[in-house]
């Protein structure tokens, strides 16, 4: 039976074994999908040694950065965001091939891509870890505009949260959430943006899932934005995967 399976630190809440293990399932696919939560990444590489019938692996936080020095091969679009979240593992040979690609990228963009306006040109993305570097990119490779918003300035061209005034928020017409602030059981927070700033124009896409709707998500509702959360990002970017471990 083939083995796929995940590595990060914690993964009580993690959505990629039962999607994975329920497809095999429902499809007849001779294959189970494992977690592995490790406490340092050092421990992938006896993961993989160990485990003859792992073909495949997702990575999550906080080692979708930290996994890039033990792979063999990366993508370009993994080596442009600097982040990896699927791992393929190739046996075929005496020597073991990792190559590493990031799905996030295209199942972003294919989930926002039909929302698109003629007015939405530019972005706030908001954060600076991996996801939001893979939503950066995305964004760059549908043609629009994107900036960094964080809570603290690390690069020049990045903004923070202080520095959104009534202008940027009226011509960055897509604002992205990539932090984790508003997931579940913190519900009644949301990134500090000034939402009144906000028109029937925007588009706010928030990668958080849980819960359905997020007070990001409404909080633009209430000023006329369209809103959309990350599930469907998740589904896509998971059959994407799958695909690439796969070809």
């Amino acid at each position: 039976m083939d083995r796929y399976g995940l590595i990060g630190f914690p993964l009580e809440h993690s959505f990629s074994k039962d999607y994975f293990n329920n497809k095999f399932a429902s499809e007849g696919i001779d294959a189970e999908y494992v977690n592995f939560e490790i406490t340092s990444i050092t421990e992938l590489k006896s993961i993989i040694k160990n485990d003859p019938q792992l073909k495949g692996i997702n990575v999550t936080i906080p080692y979708k950065e930290q996994v890039i020095p033990f792979l063999d091969h990366i993508s370009e679009n993994a080596r442009l965001i600097g982040a990896v979240n699927v791992i393929k593992i190739d046996r075929k040979k005496k020597k073991i091939k990792l190559s590493g690609f990031n799905s996030e990228i295209i199942g972003f963009k294919e989930s926002i891509e039909p929302l698109l306006k003629p007015y939405h040109q530019r972005a706030l993305v908001l954060g600076n870890g991996g996801a939001a570097k893979a939503i950066f990119y995305g964004l760059q490779q549908l043609g629009i505009e994107a900036t960094y918003v964080s809570r603290q300035k690390t690069e020049e061209q990045m903004l923070v949260y202080s520095e959104l005034t009534q202008e940027i928020m009226e011509t960055h017409t897509i604002v992205v959430n990539c932090t984790p602030v508003g997931m579940w059981p913190n519900v009644d927070d949301c990134p500090a943006i000034p939402y009144p700033f906000l028109t029937g124009k925007h588009l706010l896409y928030d990668l958080l899932y849980n819960p359905n709707e997020t007070l990001f998500m409404k909080k633009g509702e209430e000023q006329g934005a369209a809103v959309k959360n990350g599930l469907e990002m998740l589904l896509l970017q998971a059959f994407a995967g799958w695909k690439m471990w796969r070809e």
